[in-house]
């Protein structure tokens, strides 16, 4: 049995086991204080608003955004203790620079948006944002390669950047949920988990659809209770945040951050 062939089987696998928990379990609940495995399958407990903060990238990504707003990002991200700013690579050494000593992060898209670079201008790209002062990297993966089945060219890929980051480097693979079946959703999992990256991240917002339940406890049930979840896109409230961290996230990108932790 040849590699694409073992993944193809253990996606069928991941799948069926998937539908007959979908099928059988019921909607989660709190009773006298006790969670049950659905309601929190990431083991994150979410009393309150503030809660989140710790787990939020604190995200700008949009091309237009000025100087201004990068500074209020960061103020932000620094006032509410979010995790990270996730902002695009031009800004990375900005904001390194105005978050060094706070605790905050410096996250960063690599071929981003649409994951279709050369893996060795991504690889160029990752080396060169780490340079700047990125301490996490969000990846798009090469989704036209996944859905035309070119399994060992989206491997190869994510290999190339995971060799680009250093051993401290937070990596998170983007795999665009919202364009990908469920079964490649699988392939995509196990193949950023076979690499050795440390998250799986649903979305990256411009595509047209963003982070569902759905998603995030498939991508649970593929990487099991050890890798990260990244959360990412159309996430704008308190209840969505948490639906998400319920199901399996154990981050959220947001550009409500804020908004979020206000309740």
């Amino acid at each position: 049995m040849n590699q694409e062939e073992l993944i193809m089987k253990i996606t069928q696998e991941v799948m069926k086991k998937f539908n007959e928990i979908t099928r059988t379990e019921k909607p989660s609940s709190v009773k006298k204080g006790k969670r049950t495995v659905n309601e929190c399958e990431s083991g994150i407990i979410i009393n309150a608003p503030m809660d989140l903060a710790p787990y939020i990238d604190h995200t700008l990504l949009k091309p237009d955004a000025k100087q201004s707003q990068i500074d209020q990002l960061c103020q932000e991200a620094i006032q509410y203790h979010f995790c990270s700013v996730c902002i695009q690579p031009y800004w990375v050494s900005y904001c390194a620079k105005k978050l060094r000593g706070t605790g905050v992060k410096v996250c960063t898209v690599v071929g981003f948006p649409l994951g279709a670079n050369d893996s060795r201008s991504k690889a160029y790209e990752t080396r060169q944002a780490i340079e700047a002062g990125a301490h996490e990297i969000d990846m798009v993966i090469n989704i036209g390669a996944l859905k035309s089945g070119n399994i060992k060219m989206v491997e190869d890929d994510l290999r190339a950047i995971k060799r680009a980051c250093r051993q401290t480097t937070i990596t998170k693979a983007i795999i665009e949920t919202f364009l990908l079946t469920d079964d490649e959703k699988v392939i995509a999992c196990q193949l950023a988990k076979k690499v050795g990256y440390d998250f799986v991240k649903t979305s990256t917002g411009f595509a047209g659809g963003g982070a569902t339940v759905h998603d995030v406890a498939l991508m649970r049930r593929t990487v099991g209770p050890k890798m990260g979840i990244k959360a990412a896109g159309g996430i704008h409230n308190f209840e969505e945040a948490k639906a998400m961290i319920a199901a399996g996230a154990t981050r959220i990108g947001t550009s409500s951050g804020v908004k979020i932790v206000n309740g």
